[in-house]
């Protein structure tokens, strides 16, 4: 009877499990008992498929708390750092900075798209993009210095192609985040057979942009300066049975169905890691953790209270390039402390627990927030992020999305150090801020630029019982320089630089992000993960790099630990 109660138990016990099986990947909706992907039901569309995968040259960081702007030594008392309890999301992060090597390959990559010049004459629509995508080697000079070997040779030179890029401003990260994403999901619909090799056809060599293959691929393929819209580039898209009676298409002809996003076939998009984000990848606080409590804390990106290698082989060497005291970048000849007196190859020295390196030292690294002196109590704990902008896709009286270059004229900034840039590139969907009507009977938000909310703007302001237009005119809580304006002449032609004369309080703006992590240049004590500081966003430096995120999708881990829950 025993026997007969155990195989009835294991039986059951495989029916259940093959049920939430099936009915995970089943294509019938059991609510309703329609068939997904079928004609007969109208092709509705459901891929259970999916499949959450590393992007190359990342690692995977799991999300988790912990306590955010917790330094060990604060010997400023600014209160720059107060700690405050965090969540962050699981994400991807690579694994080093961005090398010379990889921006190179975007900087020739925006010349070959947007050639500068056509006919031995400037291009009328691309003449300044080549321009505003290169690095400032500039920032190598000095005053009183010997260091225009690096200027000519630290980007393009053999001899650093995998050492971080640097002279590059927030501006410039976030746009190669962008074009990331883009040059990503273009290769995997190549390998993937969706559409042509457009490397291998000059005519086509043309930007691609995601968004617009999702909303207007038809017109997303044309030749470069033309008008001739090549729509046999879409080779296929997604297989779908065909109806009863309905043709075999031909050899050379679009089969299936158009790509969605619900297919989840393209790449979430790359970005600039979030503040919270980067110091909870840089502290890795799972090497110092047992079951659900931190031991002690952690100074550096690496476990241990010291600079130096305790590992017998390398004992006494440091674990991350650092100037160590005034003029000691290396130490001594013979006997290199960190082996580089500026920035070093990436992966010269051990990683952390992520699997990150040099998240402690080497480059310090732009992160996407907005820069405010206080993170404080009140702030979101759930991902926190200061900066949002929210958009949407403009729309023309046609109900089609409208795109830059071809039914809008280009638009330049020119920013305060003289250099010219797109606000959003040809080819490219145009993106307008939201409206008051959009954000109507909203409890999440009220406004498309949330850059100085509860921190800069009316309501957090002495003035709060003003209305908008009259707070307008008072002196701003942030009361930083405004940026040079370059005006012409009128009577010269000649371009004109006008400062502003008036003494101000702060150089906080919405226009200053936020830098993390020690460099080459800097002492031991901006090591600390926990440690801020903060830049105009079109202003770069020889000791600030960065590197991309990627959202993970579905469940925060692939697997859970042994040991992460403690047996009830």
């Amino acid at each position: 009877m025993k026997k007969i109660l155990n195989i009835s138990i294991v039986i059951l016990t495989t029916i259940l499990l093959t049920s939430c099986s099936s009915n995970k990947s089943s294509n019938t909706s059991r609510l309703t008992g329609l068939s997904f992907n079928d004609p007969k039901n109208g092709n509705y569309i459901k891929n259970g498929s999916f499949e959450s995968q590393t992007p190359l040259g990342m690692v995977l960081v799991e999300g988790g708390s912990f306590t955010m702007g917790q330094v060990q030594d604060d010997v400023m008392f600014d209160w720059n750092t107060t700690p405050n309890k965090m969540h962050v999301r699981p994400f991807f992060m690579d694994e080093t900075e961005v090398t010379n090597s990889e921006y190179s390959l975007y900087v020739q990559y925006t010349k070959d798209v947007f050639p500068p010049s056509k006919d031995g004459k400037p291009h009328p629509q691309y003449k300044h993009i080549y321009n505003s995508v290169l690095p400032d080697t500039l920032v190598w000079r000095k005053s009183l210095g010997n260091t225009d070997i690096l200027t000519q040779n630290y980007f393009r030179h053999p001899a650093y192609a995998e050492y971080p890029v640097v002279g590059v401003t927030w501006l410039q990260a976030n746009e190669y985040c962008k074009w990331r994403t883009n040059v990503v999901n273009l290769k995997k619909l190549i390998d993937k057979g969706f559409i042509k090799n457009i490397f291998e056809l000059d005519s086509t060599r043309n930007f691609f942009d995601t968004d617009r293959f999702l909303s207007d691929s038809d017109n997303l393929f044309k030749k470069i300066d033309g008008k001739e819209r090549d729509t046999t580039i879409y080779k296929r898209g997604v297989r779908t049975r065909r109806g009863k009676g309905q043709a075999k298409p031909g050899k050379d002809a679009f089969q299936g169905r158009k790509i969605t996003q619900a297919d989840g076939i393209l790449q979430q998009k790359y970005r600039l890691p979030t503040e919270a984000e980067w110091e909870f990848a840089a502290k890795a606080v799972s090497e110092n953790r047992e079951y659900n409590n931190i031991r002690g804390r952690k100074k550096y990106a690496w476990n241990g209270k010291f600079t130096r290698s305790k590992d017998k082989r390398y004992r006494g060497d440091q674990l991350a390039n650092f100037k160590q005291g005034k003029g000691e970048y290396s130490g001594l000849p013979g006997w290199t402390s960190d082996g580089s007196d500026i920035p070093i190859e990436i992966k010269s020295y051990p990683p952390n627990a992520f699997g990150l390196y040099d998240m402690s030292g080497n480059v310090a690294e732009w992160v996407a927030d907005i820069y405010r002196p206080i993170i404080d109590n009140e702030a979101n704990d759930f991902n926190y992020f200061r900066g949002n902008i929210f958009t949407k896709k403009s729309i023309n009286k046609e109900g089609k999305v409208v795109i830059v270059g071809d039914e809008v004229a280009v638009e330049y900034d020119t920013l305060p150090n003289g250099s010219i840039r797109p606000k959003q590139l040809p080819g490219a969907i145009k993106y307008i801020p939201i409206t008051k009507s959009d954000a109507t009977f909203r409890t999440n938000f009220s406004k498309s630029d949330n850059s100085n909310i509860s921190d800069g703007d009316l309501n957090s302001s002495r003035y709060y019982d003003l209305d908008q237009e009259s707070f307008a005119s008072k002196p701003s809580m942030y009361n930083s320089p405004e940026a040079p304006k370059r005006k012409t002449d009128a009577n010269s032609g000649a371009e004109v630089i006008t400062i502003d004369a008036k003494k101000r309080s702060t150089l906080i703006s919405d226009e200053t992000r936020v830098y993390k992590g020690g460099s080459w240049a800097d002492r031991e004590y901006w090591l600390d993960p926990a440690q801020r500081r903060y830049l105009p966003q079109y202003m770069a430096t020889n000791f600030i790099g960065f590197r991309c995120v990627t959202d993970k999708l579905g469940p925060m881990e692939y697997r859970k630990k042994t040991n992460a829950v403690r047996s009830r």
